[in-house]
This record gives structure tokens, sequence and C-alpha cells, in this order.
């Protein structure tokens, strides 16, 4: 049965449809909305505009997310899990938009990822959220006491766990390994572990982590290799590592977001021998979800980066890539619950090509979206990577 879109009776805040990404979907217990922001359509202008600062545009924000979920039959306390992505432009404002999120969810805690993008795809938006709900809000744990960036509330609904964003800060809120790549790397998989276990499961539960680090990283990434092999699987979660510009602290070089689960884990692989030499799969299904890994213009057998300047062309492998997995596990492109895309700087001026590609590989319902501007991708001839999440028939 396909999930379908959210599709609210009243919506003021712009005409959403035609889009190749749906609001929201739910199946009655569950849903995933894309990204969304204080843009709002303005009828004079005949276009979208953000107007204000970080705390308006995250009252606006909110309001269309509640304005959303009330049309899955859900409200904030149902939310299981928030990325807020957060402009490098607004992350000096970033205490505003904490201050509307504290008094629209109240006591209710989801956890929390934080991601700093380089922006957004409206330029003038400081900051848009994404939110997944789970009628009733699931169980919320709290493992020690939480700071701004030192979080420690993972909540879980229907077998999946979400962490908050784990970065190198230790217990007096100050870096840990200060210029050690690896070792920053490290620590937050072992936070993940102790925030993991008191959920009374552990790094053999993850199925999928994204990383964000900086560009002047890219050549050490591979180190993280090690730590991933020694402290993750038997089965390697999914994975994705995408580049920002800034971190949320001084110091910090990466920053990890991290999903587990409490159901059996499957790997998931059409065939793609790459994957048989690394530390994360092309996809672990857990349950009814299919967890996927990043998907670029990278050629499988040889691992040659294509189309190198035609974003299109390399759109069009990307999805091509993840339908292919999809079709292997028993799923079509209605299965795609949430796509995440992360555009480079230089494909941004080529951005709505992408739509196009949408239009004519994926269908209706469309999946929840986000799209955002990053500092770079690991291979530096990629401009675009999609990060995307299925749900399948049982």
């Amino acid at each position: 049965m396909t999930i379908p879109a959210i599709r609210p009776a009243h919506f003021p805040y712009f005409p959403y449809e035609g889009f190749t990404f749906s609001l929201g979907r739910h199946d009655g217990e569950q849903a995933w909305l894309s990204g969304h922001s204080g843009a709002t359509w303005d009828d004079g202008r005949q276009k979208m505009t953000v107007g204000g600062g970080m705390g308006e545009q995250a009252t606006t924000m909110y309001e269309k997310i509640g304005t959303i979920l009330a049309g899955a039959g859900l409200g904030f306390g149902d939310v299981v899990h928030i990325v807020e992505n957060v402009t490098a432009a607004g992350l000096d404002s970033y205490p505003e938009a904490d201050e509307v999120r504290r008094k629209v969810f109240g006591g209710h805690e989801p956890a929390l990822t934080t991601v700093i993008v380089d922006r957004l795809v409206r330029r003038a938006a400081l900051i848009e959220v994404q939110v997944t709900a789970h009628r009733g809000g699931g169980t919320t744990v709290t493992a020690g006491p939480s700071g701004r960036w030192r979080r420690t509330a993972l909540t879980e609904a229907g077998g999946v766990v979400h962490l908050p964003t784990l970065l190198p800060l230790g217990e007096d809120g100050e870096v840990v390994a200060p210029g050690d790549f690896r070792g920053q790397y490290r620590y937050c998989l072992e936070r993940a572990g102790t925030l993991l276990a008191a959920a009374g499961l552990s790094l053999a539960n993850v199925v999928k982590t994204v990383d964000y680090s900086t560009p002047a990283t890219r050549e050490v990434y591979p180190r993280t290799d090690r730590p991933r092999r020694e402290l993750l699987g038997p089965v390697h979660p999914a994975a994705a590592g995408i580049l920002m510009t800034r971190m949320p602290v001084p110091g910090a070089l990466v920053a990890l977001d991290v999903t587990a689960s409490r159901e059996p884990l499957e790997l998931v692989n059409p065939g793609w021998a790459r994957y048989d030499t690394l530390s994360y799969s092309p996809g672990v299904r857990a349950g009814r979800f299919l967890f996927m890994s990043g998907f670029a213009a990278l050629d499988m057998a040889t691992q040659v980066a294509l189309f190198p300047g035609d974003l299109a062309a390399q759109a069009e492998h990307a999805y091509g890539c993840i339908l292919e997995l999809l079709a292997h596990a028993g799923g079509s492109a209605e299965d795609l619950v949430e796509t995440i895309e992360y555009v480079t700087p230089e494909g941004v001026p080529g951005y709505r090509a992408v739509a196009e590609v949408r239009g004519r590989l994926l269908r209706p319902p469309w999946p929840a979206s986000v799209g955002a501007v990053c500092g770079g991708l690991l291979r530096p001839e990629f401009m675009l990577e999609v990060v995307p999440t299925a749900v399948l028939a049982p």
C-alpha cells in the first residue's frame, strides 16, 4: 500500500501542488514532512518571499509545520525527530530559533539534529526545519545532562531510534582531540554508543550515519574507515559524507547524525562490488524501513565520477541508482518517503533541472524533500548527493 501525501484542507502559505515533492507523507501513525522555512507566497509579487529575522522566520516556519501535521491528524506532541538546517549566516541568531522551538514544543523534547548548511535554496531563509512524527510521540530517553551542542535526548518510535547531533564535545563542553579528525570521529561514534546503551541498544543497531565535516578535511576523510570498522557492524550502516564550510562550534572537525533500529538489520546490495571493501552499505533494511546511503554520479564498477559539470546528468544517475536499489529490495519510486538533496555552490545555478529529473523518474505521491547548499562533497567532481529513505510493504 502506497503511503499517501499530506494535503491539509487549508494551507494559505503557498500553492503546494505541482512540485516534485509533497508537503509530507503519512500512513495514519507516522509522518515524514518536507523541510519548511519561513517562506510564504506573495500574491502581489507572484513569488515566494522570506521576510524578517531568525525569530520571525522560525515562527512562520512552525506555523506551517503545525498546519501540515494537523492535516495528518497529528500535532507537535507527536514529533519524534527535528532536523534544523541552519545557515552559516543565521548561526549567530540561532538562539532566537531555539527559543521559538522551545515555546512550540513546551515540555516535549524530541531528538534534535542541527546541521549548519552554507545556505538554503531560498537565499534569504536562515533556517529550514524537517520533522518526523509518530502518533503518541514515541519514547524519549535522556542519557545525562544536555547542553546546546552536547545533547543527550534520543527518541524511539516504531522501532526507529533518532539520536541528536553528535559533536566532539566532552562533559565540560570543550572540544576533545583538538586537530585530530579521526580521534574526533571515533569519539562521536563512542558517544552514539553511550546514548544507545541508555535505550538498551548498541552500535550494532545503527542503520545510517550522515557525517558533516569541512572541505579542509576532505583529504583525511578516509581515516574514518578504521573507527567505523572497529565500532560498527556486523551489518555496516548506510552512510553519507557532506562537507560544510562551518561547524557548529570552533575546533570541531566533524558532526554526526546517527539513526538506529530495534529491528533485525539486513544488508541490501544489488551486486555493487565496490561496497565489499567499504565500511558502509548501499542500503540497510530494518523492518519496513530501507535506509539508504547517499548517492551521487559515481560509476559503481569503475568508481569514476561521471558527468562533471552536468548537474542534470548527475541527478539522473543518482536517482537511477536509488531506484535500482529500491527495486532490488522489492520496492518502487512510490515507496520513497524522504529525499535530502545536497547541492554544491557550483550546482546551484542549474538546480532547477533536478526537479525535471525527479518528475521523470519519481511518481506521486512525491516524497517529502529537503534541499540545502553544502560546502562541497567528498569527490570534488560531484555537484549533488541524494540521501533517501523508503518504507516498503510488509
